[in-house]
């Protein structure tokens, strides 16, 4: 239904041999750090959605994702949920972080952005979306269940939705070693968004 709505965004690549590991909300302390070393372990590479305020209060940690060559995406500066939010003060928040970061990617947190704000959003940025949720930021789902939902069906050009936050890192931190072995195995290589 939401791809119905929203063409324009991207959910997944045309990609038989890669698939495109995304993390949300970051840099986190513990947490972002134990994600890079997991990473590097496979030699997978990701996509970062950060907060701009996590970036201000985390600068080194940001610096870390981009020296071990990934890639960052605006999720906008204070995680706002466009849905009931005026235009002009959701598009300041999304500027704010833009101006730290200078990428052209960009996730709206939830997934909640109305067409107007969209259309806005879509005239700076690439809206990057996924098509493979794994909701390991539920915290009533366990973390074989949220593996379960990652891997089922993987395949080449899968935009996996993971989580850089405290919140999700139960989960997080038992899916993804998984999740890169059996990428592996299918001979599916992670790599970062370039659109």
């Amino acid at each position: 239904m939401l791809q119905w709505l929203f063409p324009n965004v991207v959910w997944s690549i045309e990609d038989n041999e890669g698939i495109y590991l995304t993390f949300d909300d970051g840099p986190t302390p513990g947490v972002t750090e134990w994600i890079l070393q997991t990473l590097e372990r496979y030699d997978a590479k990701a996509t970062f959605f950060v907060l701009g305020k996590n970036v201000e209060m985390y600068p080194d940690l940001y610096q870390m994702i981009l020296n071990k060559g990934h890639k960052i995406g605006n999720h906008t500066y204070s995680h706002q949920k466009g849905w009931g939010m005026p235009l002009d003060r959701y598009i300041e928040d999304v500027d704010l972080a833009g101006d730290m970061l200078h990428t052209d990617l960009f996730r709206p947190p939830y997934a909640r952005i109305t067409r107007t704000q969209l259309r806005q959003i879509a005239q700076r940025y690439r809206v990057v979306m996924w098509n493979v949720l794994s909701r390991d930021y539920n915290r009533q789902l366990s973390p074989k269940a949220c593996l379960r939902g990652t891997i089922k069906g993987l395949r080449g050009g899968d935009i996996i939705s993971l989580h850089d936050s405290d919140k999700s890192f139960r989960n997080t931190s038992y899916v993804l070693p998984i999740l890169l072995r059996k990428a592996h195995e299918l001979g599916l290589k992670c790599k970062i968004l370039e659109l």
